[in-house]
């Protein structure tokens, strides 16, 4: 793996993506933010040594360097899920590379469905905390020294510093910013009623397909990170009704302008 990520290192390097100091990884629905880039530089995924490629038709699969806020950023258009059939160490290896070109900060956005009833669809969700359903990890397997340790602390996921700035910003800019955990599932099914209920039950408010893996590999890599949920549906299993990916896509456009303010000012203030 140390191999792959140094030859992709070396790769975006030549290409002029030399310097980013902030990464970004886009959700679901979530790629509007690019045309907010000054673009010097972008790249398919699929011409990108030892990228996986997405398979998922809404997400664009593009790797965008330029300025943004004042600032270089390496954004992901189109993220890796667990449900198109990657391994951990694909889905994840996109963080590496980025923490071995001096990234600074990880940001990173989805679609979920909440499951707290006091979040409402088109509203914001800031992660504190999450559980991993996934059913796998990303650090199974050999350790690579080089990489983080072992077994690494995750008594907090996700940064104070870029959680608290992100409040401020919400509270500044009169953005509705909920706050609470996320649940990642396998998927790529949406859940039952009875499974609504479970995850509630043990303390999720949000649930998703994605982030999971990417946090937890930012966080053996001693990478801050902070990621927001666009809140795509409502699932209350007494009043389930059928979604279509289509509406969840929609809403997610819609609150995008909001995940952009919160966002552009972030990284201005960071």
């Amino acid at each position: 793996m140390v191999e792959n990520i140094n030859e992709t290192v070396n790769f975006l390097k030549e290409q002029g993506m030399e310097k980013p100091e902030i990464g970004i990884i886009l959700g679901t629905g979530l790629g509007k933010l690019v045309d907010e880039i000054e673009i010097e530089h972008q790249m398919d995924y699929e011409d990108i040594p030892n990228f996986p490629v997405s398979t998922v038709e809404f997400h664009k699969g593009k790797l965008i360097y330029g300025k943004f806020q004042g600032k270089y950023v390496l954004a992901m258009q189109g993220r890796f899920h667990y449900y198109e059939g990657y391994t951990m160490e694909q889905i994840t290896f996109p963080v590496r590379v980025m923490k071995a070109l001096d990234v600074k900060y990880l940001l990173v956005s989805n679609a979920g469905g909440a499951m707290n009833l006091d979040f409402k669809k088109g509203g914001l969700m800031l992660l504190d905390d999450h559980i991993n359903l996934l059913g796998d990890g990303p650090l199974i397997g050999a350790n690579h020294d080089s990489l983080g340790p072992r077994f690494p602390d995750m008594s907090q996921p996700y940064s104070a510093f870029l959680n608290d700035k992100m409040e401020e910003i919400a509270k500044a800019e009169n953005i509705n910013l909920y706050k609470g955990v996320y649940v990642a599932v396998a998927g790529p099914n949406l859940e039952t009623r009875a499974e609504y209920r479970f995850l509630r039950g043990i303390g999720a408010d949000i649930v998703g397909m994605s982030t999971v893996p990417e946090v937890i590999v930012a966080n053996h890599a001693g990478l801050p990170c902070a990621a927001v949920s666009v809140i795509t549906d409502e699932c209350d299993p007494d009043n389930l009704k059928p979604i279509e990916i289509d509406d969840i896509i929609k809403t997610a456009a819609l609150a995008e302008r909001d995940l952009i303010k919160l966002f552009k000012s972030l990284i201005e203030q960071i």
